[in-house]
């Protein structure tokens, strides 16, 4: 991998590098670029401050079958990162809920999963579930989006949040950044970290934390 500013870098195997609140950025635009191209986010040093961490919002093209590139922008404010206990309590409340998806049928998880009053729904923490088609499944707080398709939904820098979950998800689990409404806020749309993990072949579940 080429990196202009960290030239120690280069002909190091980068791919298993995560940023501060464990974002595989490296396998995130390896997914983007075998789809094509497209945005994503990642927390990286600032040269131009000092190496201080900032959120970027990167683009990625792919080039051929070998070679793709990616540049980016450093988005203003501070680096949104997330304390370790409130990652880690995120990571178990997911597998829970994928706990009990494996030893539940997949229409009684996905009754659970909707129920706004059920164990599954934290305030605004809540189990949400997607095919790997990016069919909603299950959306408590949001019940009109089941079966519907969104796997085209872009977020409002473009980052396609819905495919970055299904690609994460299909290598097992790991958390990926989107800009979403917050229904805690009346739906305004702000940045959260997403945890998302594999049940099948078939679907996958998912929660996120609110920044800040």
């Amino acid at each position: 991998m080429a990196h202009p500013y960290q030239p120690e870098g280069i002909g190091e195997n980068v791919l298993n590098v995560t940023d501060s609140n464990g974002v595989a950025q490296v396998r995130n635009m390896l997914d983007m670029a075998i789809r094509g191209g497209g945005f994503t986010y990642y927390i990286w040093p600032n040269p131009a401050h000092s190496n201080v961490e900032e959120l970027k919002l990167t683009y990625v093209l792919k080039v051929d079958e070998e070679l793709w590139l990616a540049s980016g922008m450093y988005l203003p404010g501070s680096a949104p990162i997330f304390s370790n206990e409130s990652r880690e309590d995120l990571v178990a409340f997911v597998e829970s809920a994928r706990d009990f998806a494996l030893n539940h049928t997949k229409d009684e998880s996905l009754k659970a999963f909707n129920d706004r009053n059920g164990e599954f729904v934290k305030g605004d923490r809540y189990i949400f579930a997607d095919d790997f088609d990016g069919e909603r499944l299950a959306m408590p707080l949001y019940p009109d989006q089941i079966g519907t398709n969104i796997n085209q939904y872009q977020d409002p820098n473009g980052v396609y949040v819905i495919q970055e979950f299904s690609d994460t998800a299909k290598r097992g689990d790991g958390f990926v950044y989107g800009i979403l409404p917050d229904p805690a806020e009346n739906w305004t749309p702000e940045l959260k970290l997403v945890y998302v993990t594999k049940v099948n072949d078939e679907w996958l579940l998912g929660s996120g934390l609110y920044w800040p």
